[in-house]
């Protein structure tokens, strides 16, 4: 059993820990009682992660103390972060490795039934998730790495101390890569990064001096090889790659920073039909004096200029965004910025946030300028009115409108009806006329709006299901 907590690059690093488990002859299981082997893979972003780790280490203590043959691994960003911690806390723990080492979890864990408890954590590595075996929660899409670590020093942020430095792939690796997903039946990719909008610039510092060459060509992709090879961004040039492949219905892409976001990936999204038309753009926060002291290399007024251009561009775009509320120093003058700069974004849904200090980063220092907990509250509970009138009010325009959705699977509040997802990412719940093969493109009438949902009306089948269907070998 594989249990993850935080953000899609960590959902990817578990599917690939998954895969190599799978690999290495154990079968995937939703049941604690039936696994012989758990792994959390952690984040550590949020204030509370660490409570939620030991919380469900406590639960698990109890569960090995009765299974004592129970193998318990943490790997992921809490892990990079605090090492030895871990076990001090939690000594049935039998195994702790970071984000660097994901394809040594096996080894690890073989290592530990002959030695006893394993902490190994490396410092940087160049290996990337997308290159181990994987084990897919959803058969028809699929997340491809397109680059690890972060450049940038946002001041409330520790991915880059537990992620390293930026190193993105290969630009024909990963054009390859999709290829053979889309041979397998893959219709949908999401391409991965901290800050994807500088993919490739690392890439094309290293080539521009040197002579020509197909290795070149792989490394960069023709078009900056063969162009006037300025160092600069290849992202927009993946997009269109992507984009082409034969078998791709849909190409979308997490997450971007706002002060690298060009016009030329602003025109790939428009011209490239694959490229769906939803934009996650984090503001952070609308007071420049905020932006300034979180290093966000931005002001509000260039970020809706950004912003607008997109929509200019970009038809029927979708943007959703992120917001840190009570950042060390926020004034009321700051939040009304923000409440004002949210409200002229019209965002279609935003991932929220109260600050909370994390250890290692230059706001977890800031603690004689902290914000009242109480203060915070008032102030997140003025943002949520706000995004969810934008929300309601854009989800409410596209009533009466067929949108193209892909199936997946049965609404979980209700079994009755499917739920599927909109090129905007929104998602839509509908009664089939029979149940839909997850991965099913169908086209659904929108009948009715919520703040963070449409409901709709089925209409027909657009394109079957194509991805195989994978059956774990199982050890014996």
């Amino acid at each position: 059993m594989v249990r993850t907590f935080g953000c899609q690059m960590n959902e990817h690093d578990s599917e690939r820990i998954a895969g190599l488990l799978e690999q290495d002859g154990l079968e995937s299981t939703d049941e604690l009682d039936d696994a012989d082997v758990i792994v959390l893979n952690t984040c550590c972003i949020r204030e509370n992660a660490d409570n939620k780790l030991y919380g469900h280490l406590g639960h698990l203590k109890r569960l090995k103390e009765k299974r004592p043959d129970l193998q318990i691994a943490v790997g992921g960003c809490l892990a990079q972060k605090d090492r030895d911690l871990i076990q001090q806390r939690a000594g049935h723990v039998d195994v702790v490795f970071g984000t660097h080492n994901v394809r040594r979890a096996v080894d690890l864990l073989n290592e530990s039934r002959i030695s006893g408890p394993v902490t190994e954590i490396v410092e940087e590595s160049d290996e990337f998730p997308s290159a181990l075996p994987v084990h897919r929660e959803a058969g028809h899409a699929a997340w491809v790495t397109i680059q690890i670590g972060c450049d940038n020093n946002c001041a409330f942020c520790i991915v880059p101390s537990v992620r390293g430095v930026e190193i993105s792939r290969s630009f024909g690796e990963l054009v390859d890569e999709v290829a053979v997903l889309a041979a397998d039946g893959i219709t949908e990719v999401t391409l991965l990064g901290q800050n994807v909008n500088s993919y490739g610039r690392d890439l094309t510092l290293t080539n521009r001096g040197v002579e020509i060459d197909d290795l070149v060509r792989h490394t960069t992709g023709s078009n900056w090889a063969d162009g006037d090879r300025r160092a600069r961004p290849l992202f927009a040039d993946l997009l269109r790659a992507v984009g082409d492949i034969e078998g791709i219905k849909r190409v979308r892409y997490t997450s971007p920073h706002p002060k690298d976001l060009r016009p030329e990936t602003i025109a790939a999204m428009a011209e490239v039909p694959t490229v769906c038309e939803h934009l996650h753009l984090p503001l952070q926060s609308g007071s420049d004096a905020v932006l300034s002291a979180m290093h966000r290399g931005y002001t509000a007024d260039r970020y809706l200029e950004k912003l607008a251009h997109a929509r200019a561009t970009v038809d029927d775009l979708a943007v959703t965004t992120d917001i840190i509320v009570g950042f060390p120093g926020e004034t009321d003058a700051d939040f009304e910025a923000t409440l004002e700069v949210a409200a002229a974004s019209e965002y279609d849904s935003a991932y929220t946030f109260m600050f909370s200090p994390r250890p290692g980063t230059e706001a977890a220092d800031m603690v004689g300028r902290h914000v009242d907990p109480a203060v915070i509250s008032a102030r997140f509970e003025r943002l949520r009115v706000v995004i969810e009138r934008s929300g309601r009010a854009r989800h409410l325009a596209r009533v009466g409108r067929i949108e193209e959705v892909v199936v997946e699977g049965l609404s979980k509040r209700d079994q009755s009806m499917t739920t599927g997802r909109t090129r905007q990412n929104k998602l839509v719940h509908f009664a089939a006329p029979k149940p839909l093969r997850v991965g099913t493109y169908a086209n659904v009438e929108v009948t009715d709006a919520f703040a963070h949902s449409l409901k709709g009306r089925f209409v027909e089948i657009i394109a079957p299901a194509t991805h195989r269907t994978h059956i774990p070998v199982v050890g014996l």
